[in-house]
């Protein structure tokens, strides 16, 4: 695996911190791994969509990686509770299961991106960059709107 530039928090610089959902444990722990290689850090894992509602609550990630196809709860489902709660949460799918009408579906229930398995440590960095700079411009938009800072 190639070294990445670390990716950190705008705000403070700290570490990005995320929330690994899967119903397998081999696939959380190999997105661990990349996550460590972009220098982030796990904050939660969960293994179906329920445990992830409350795993956000109680670790508020800054970015999640939400499987689609989980017991008890799918992702799709688990997306859109979880984006009603936190407007602001920030959630890649990542799945096998690319049948377009899944992908579309978590799009418009607040997903803001999606990346196919098996998943591509590059592709993943690229991904997860694009959705913080995306994030980043549009809180930035909102603060200065609102005040002018000194």
């Amino acid at each position: 695996m190639k070294p990445f530039t670390p990716l950190t928090r705008k705000e403070d610089s700290q570490p990005v911190r995320y929330l690994v959902v899967d119903d397998s444990v081999f696939a959380r722990k190999n997105l661990a791994k990349m996550i460590n290689s972009f220098g982030g850090e796990v904050a939660g894992e969960a293994g179906d969509g329920c445990t992830a509602i409350t795993e956000y609550a109680r670790t508020k990630p800054d970015i999640v990686l939400m499987d689609i196809t989980m017991p008890q709860m799918e992702g799709i489902e688990a997306v859109e509770r979880i984006v009603r709660q936190h407007p602001e949460a920030r959630i890649v799918m990542v799945s096998s299961v690319g049948y377009q009408d899944n992908i579309l579906a978590a799009l418009q229930k607040g997903a803001r991106h999606f990346v196919q398995k098996p998943v591509k440590p590059d592709v993943l960095y690229e991904i997860i960059r694009y959705v913080l700079t995306d994030e980043d411009a549009h809180a930035h938009a909102q603060t200065t709107a609102g005040e002018v800072r000194s």
